[in-house]
């Protein structure tokens, strides 16, 4: 959907380039990762992504930060699931924990959020391998702005 833009410039004064067909769908980042929300409702959330080569790190497992990114919007999707539609949150801290390498296949990241207060919700995310082993554990703190 977004391919034509992924190369755009971004910028404080630049115009948003592009448009999320629905509150719970991937952004461009997401969608180039190739990153599936399977599922998202009632706080939490199931996402998919195919390791494929843009995913691996030098050693051809799946990159660290190609982990985070699809735990961390897992955790966002759950927020979203639960949040009034057009509501701005951001991560304000992260921590993912490896157990075990990524070698292939589809990854699945399982995510839930539980609010804490009016501003501030946590998120835990559980990343496994095709084979259903758990290869992370990712911990986030996300704020909601202020109406």
């Amino acid at each position: 959907m977004y391919e034509h833009l992924y190369d755009e410039p971004m910028g404080e004064d630049v115009a948003l380039p592009f448009e999320l067909p629905e509150w719970i769908a991937c952004a461009p980042f997401e969608e180039y990762l190739g990153m599936t929300i399977e599922e998202a409702e009632g706080g939490k959330a199931r996402l998919t992504m195919p390791f494929q080569v843009k995913h691996a790190q030098g050693k051809g497992l799946m990159h660290g930060g190609a982990v985070t990114a699809l735990a961390d919007t897992a955790v966002a999707m759950a927020i979203k699931s639960m949040l009034p539609e057009g509501s701005h949150f951001v991560t304000t801290e992260l921590n993912l924990k490896f157990h075990a390498p990524i070698h292939g296949g589809t990854v699945t990241a399982r995510a839930e959020a539980i609010r804490e207060d009016e501003r501030t919700i946590r998120g835990v995310a559980e990343v496994f391998d095709e084979k259903g082993v758990k290869t992370a554990t990712f911990t986030s703190v996300f704020r909601i702005r202020r109406r």
